[in-house]
């Protein structure tokens, strides 16, 4: 699919999350199908939205769990645009919950080669985060994932997790039989997954790109920053003892700014009520959080939990502001230590404070962050995304099995293919 005078034909699947519950994972498809449209290609989108289910009649939204493991009418949906557009390929990003795996039927029956962005873990964890309890969590990796029901994964609700998990047992056979070539979002998701079983041949690393920045870092900054989800697994806990460490001075001289929304909003605003060194911010608008990211000396990133990529390391480093993060998941391979920011062992409040501490350094500070910007243009700058993307493309295409051909799945582990 490499460009040509004549446009190529993309369909975008994707279920739009909450309003409520902002999502890179939609920030992503938004940006992919701008820049894929900027280059000359057709691009159409099959979706379906979340916030959709709020305006469902009693009948439809009892029906909505009973789609998750597979929506045979989104399935005739999709087919239907497949049969009348006869697109060059399909790009699968988030099915849940109102579409499900059952769009790649479709591509089969069609014919149709088919790509899919794996955003997080869910091919093997049914809430997608491997993280459980405060801990890194693998139960469900090697067979049928009982212990998320058990355990009340989703929503803390063991009834709302039997669609859930029902989904994950039901449809790991039909993804992995069925998609040409997935796009693992960083080199630690890829090796992680293949490390828990999952076949190694479709699992291409296709970093996510950035838009470029409205605006850049100019001078030595004015906050610390935290953009995210207030959950445990984003290492908020581990910030909020950590900040209450950080030499006075510095808390003095660069307060610390949180952005976002989640379970641990409340217990943020009552730690931070009263404090001239924090301002808690919720929910912010994109351009806000863009500005607030430039004015930054440094962006943190605590993360406690297995982070299959990470936007806001990016757009700091593409704004020129060197990151702290935790050295887990993605992050070591986003963030060069010492050259474009910092890393600390995850959950460590005392190291992570140290790190701040001896990034605001102003002379350290504006070199790191040069080397940030100079990484983000090589590695994760719009024209980086479109060649891995396009790249991807060609593969899933010129590897892709006619309809009726395909034997993926004799060859899969049981483990997997539950």
């Amino acid at each position: 699919m490499t460009t040509t005078d004549t446009p190529r034909h993309v369909i975008v699947v994707h279920n739009r999350y909450r309003s409520e519950q902002p999502s890179g994972e939609d920030r992503v498809v938004d940006q992919e199908t701008a820049l894929l449209r900027r280059a000359g290609y057709r691009v159409t989108l099959f979706e379906r939205r979340s916030d959709d289910i709020a305006a469902m009649s009693v009948p439809a939204k009892f029906v909505v769990p009973l789609r998750v493991p597979y929506n045979r009418a989104a399935r005739t949906d999709l087919e239907r645009v497949l049969r009348a557009e006869r697109p060059d390929v399909v790009h699968i990003h988030s099915t849940f919950p109102l579409i499900s795996p059952s769009v790649v039927d479709a591509c089969t029956a069609t014919g149709t080669p088919v790509v899919a962005t794996l955003h997080n873990y869910s091919l093997i964890c049914p809430v997608g985060s491997m993280y459980r309890d405060g801990k890194v969590c693998t139960d469900c990796a090697g067979g049928l994932p009982l212990p998320a029901v058990r355990h009340g994964c989703y929503r803390g609700s063991r009834l709302a997790s039997i669609p859930v998990a029902a989904g994950t047992a039901f449809n790991r056979r039909r993804l992995l039989e069925g998609v040409d070539r997935f796009f693992c979002i960083s080199g630690a998701q890829r090796e992680t997954l293949v490390g828990l079983g999952v076949p190694g041949e479709r699992l291409a690393v296709k970093h996510n790109f950035v838009e470029e920045p409205a605006t850049r870092r100019d001078g030595p900054g004015e906050h610390v920053l935290f953009v995210g989800r207030l959950t445990e697994e984003k290492g908020v806990r581990t910030l909020l003892q950590a900040w209450d460490l950080v030499p006075e001075a510095v808390r003095r001289r660069f307060p610390l700014v949180v952005v976002g929304s989640g379970p641990m909003q409340p217990d943020v605003e009552r730690w931070a009520a009263g404090r001239s060194d924090v301002r808690v911010l919720g929910l912010q608008p994109t351009q806000q959080c863009a500005e607030l990211t430039a004015q930054a000396v440094t962006v943190v990133a605590p993360s406690v939990w297995q982070e299959a990529f990470g936007l806001v390391v990016v757009e700091a480093l593409a704004a020129g502001v060197p990151p702290v993060a935790s050295a887990t998941g993605a992050f070591t391979e986003l963030v060069d230590e010492g050259t474009t920011g910092l890393l600390h062992a995850p959950g460590d409040p005392a190291g992570l404070a140290a790190r701040i501490a001896e990034i605001v350094d102003p002379a350290r500070n504006a070199d790191m962050g040069h080397a940030a910007r100079a990484r983000y243009e090589r590695d994760f700058s719009p024209a980086a995304g479109l060649a891995a993307l396009l790249a991807g493309y060609d593969a899933a295409t010129g590897a892709h099995a006619p309809v009726g051909t395909r034997a993926v799945g004799d060859a899969l582990p049981d483990s997997v293919g539950r």
